[in-house]
């Protein structure tokens, strides 16, 4: 993917922009109808821009705890992670980068490179926090799994 073209900076731009006014703290280019592999992070240091994701290796130990989605809004449920994960992407710039995430942020790239393969966390859901009918939930997932017309 060629990342200095006009159309992938004003999509990076959007989403850095579109993250944070929406109360996200990550997002994946799917989720905005654009289907490459780009995904952008909340950090303190500001928006990380992860191209093609990887992981390239994720601890044993799991943790479960509460996620949300800005695809799904008003709804959550418990999702196992892995509790850190080491990952591998090009940045804005093209940069060849390796991290080790943990916590939140290892959470926050798992979930965000699932939206890149098209997993959802509600696929991973162990229970609903949030009251769901089963029939939501099927809804749900069947509607966010249909491609577009």
């Amino acid at each position: 993917m060629e990342l200095k073209t006009p159309e992938i900076i004003v999509l990076i731009k959007n989403m850095c922009d579109t993250m944070p006014a929406r109360d996200g703290i990550g997002l994946a280019a799917p989720q905005v109808g654009i289907n490459v592999n780009i995904a952008v992070i909340a950090t303190d240091k500001g928006p990380l821009v992860a191209v093609n994701p990887k992981i390239i290796k994720a601890s044993e130990e799991m943790q479960e705890d509460e996620e949300g989605c800005l695809s799904i809004p008003g709804i959550a449920g418990m999702v196992p992670r892995a509790t850190s994960i080491k990952v591998a992407f090009l940045s804005a710039q093209g940069t060849r980068t390796t991290l080790n995430a943990q916590g939140l942020f290892a959470r926050v790239f798992q979930h965000e490179i699932d939206h890149l393969r098209g997993i959802l966390y509600i696929d991973r859901v162990t229970r609903f926090t949030t009251k769901v009918t089963h029939v939501q939930q099927e809804g749900f997932k069947a509607f966010l799994h249909t491609p577009p017309l």
